[in-house]
């Protein structure tokens, strides 16, 4: 039986290409027949390789920004926390979307560790702690976490300051462990409820199925091209000082600390009207501090009104400073914290202050 002859190179070459014009002709004859089919096609590759991308840039920025301070575990939870100075403890609690170089980058932190053992924190979800989904992280449920920490950390009593939404989780410890808390500075906070379109808007990669894709595909790009923005919001009027450029915001641009973000913008509201009840509970020092043109929090129905429910309270507002009051007004905080602490006798009017640095 004689051997078929193969087919020359040059003949198998024709094949392939003729088997591969023939599949582009029925792939272009099957979308072209379904054009909905190409563009779902064109629209998932571009999403899977946005994941990719945004991924990468994830870890690059984690790589960039390591851990400079050091770790606890509590409930199971990995927070991690830097520690600074001695004397009486003072925690930090950064807002959202933040994470401890906020106060880092505003000297508060080396300005406080000069006169108390200052502990700051990653909140959970952002920079690097963990933040379990099992979990829904309300300020109570971080309240709780961090009075765990500061157990661990052999802190019986100390003064909280929490800006924006760290306020929250401030007041929550205030308000549901009050034997841990000697004093409190609420800065730019959050307490009643009110209509927030924007709340809306920003929940969205919150939402399980659909919130995982968005934050992982578009929402790290609109962040990245809404930032100016965004800085020019939180910091208006006042400029964005120099010293805020070592804040490291690709680690804000991270899929999970976006979805962190959102899910804290859903529970704003809730929380305040859950709370907003209670304040008159408050019976250790509270210093409130705000910027008097704050573009993203009214300063009348927040911080003023909660200066009038807590009447042993101070009221210190800042002329031509708006919501990133720590940046902006860094030393108003610092005379906060100290009167708090008990280093002034506490005030029970308003004050108004021009910016300082």
């Amino acid at each position: 039986m004689k051997a078929r002859p193969s087919a020359s190179p040059a003949a198998s070459a024709q094949a392939a290409v003729t088997s591969a014009r023939g599949a582009a002709s029925s792939a272009q004859a099957f979308f072209g027949a379904r054009p909905y089919l190409a563009a779902s096609a064109v629209a998932a590759a571009a999403l899977a390789v946005s994941a990719l991308v945004n991924h990468r840039l994830a870890k690059k920025a984690e790589r960039d920004n390591p851990p400079t301070g050091r770790f606890l575990v509590v409930d199971g939870v990995r927070l991690h926390y830097v520690e600074q100075g001695e004397g009486e403890p003072l925690v930090l609690l950064h807002g959202n979307g933040s994470m401890i170089q906020d106060f880092e980058t505003s000297g508060l932190v080396a300005m406080a560790a000069t006169r108390y053992r200052v502990i700051a924190f990653d909140r959970p979800g952002y920079g690097h702690s963990e933040r379990p989904r099992s979990t829904i992280w309300t300020p109570q449920a971080q309240a709780r976490l961090i009075r765990e920490a500061l157990v661990q950390l052999d802190v019986r009593r100390a003064t909280i300051l929490g800006h924006s939404w760290g306020a929250s989780v401030a007041m929550s410890l205030a308000l549901d462990h009050p034997e841990l808390v000697g004093g409190l500075v609420l800065a730019s906070g959050y307490y009643y409820p009110t209509v927030r379109a924007d709340v809306v808007m920003l929940s969205g990669p919150a939402i399980p199925g659909f919130g995982d894709v968005i934050r992982y595909t578009i929402s790290p790009i609109l962040s990245r091209l809404m930032w100016p923005l965004f800085l020019a919001k939180i910091f208006g009027p006042a400029s964005v000082p120099a010293k805020f450029g070592g804040f490291p915001k690709e680690m804000a641009f991270r899929p999970s600390q976006i979805r962190a973000s959102a899910a804290e913008s859903a529970l704003m509201v809730p929380n305040a009207w859950s709370e907003h009840d209670r304040y008159g509970e408050l019976a250790m020092p509270v210093a409130i501090v705000a910027g008097e043109e704050d573009r993203l929090i009214d300063i009348d129905h927040q911080s003023a009104r909660l200066h009038r429910d807590v009447p042993h309270s101070s009221f210190h507002h800042v002329r031509g400073v708006g919501h990133m009051v720590h940046q902006n007004a860094t030393k108003v905080v610092m005379a906060a914290i100290d009167e708090v602490a008990g280093s002034e006798k506490p005030k029970t009017k308003a004050r108004t202050l021009r910016k300082a640095a």
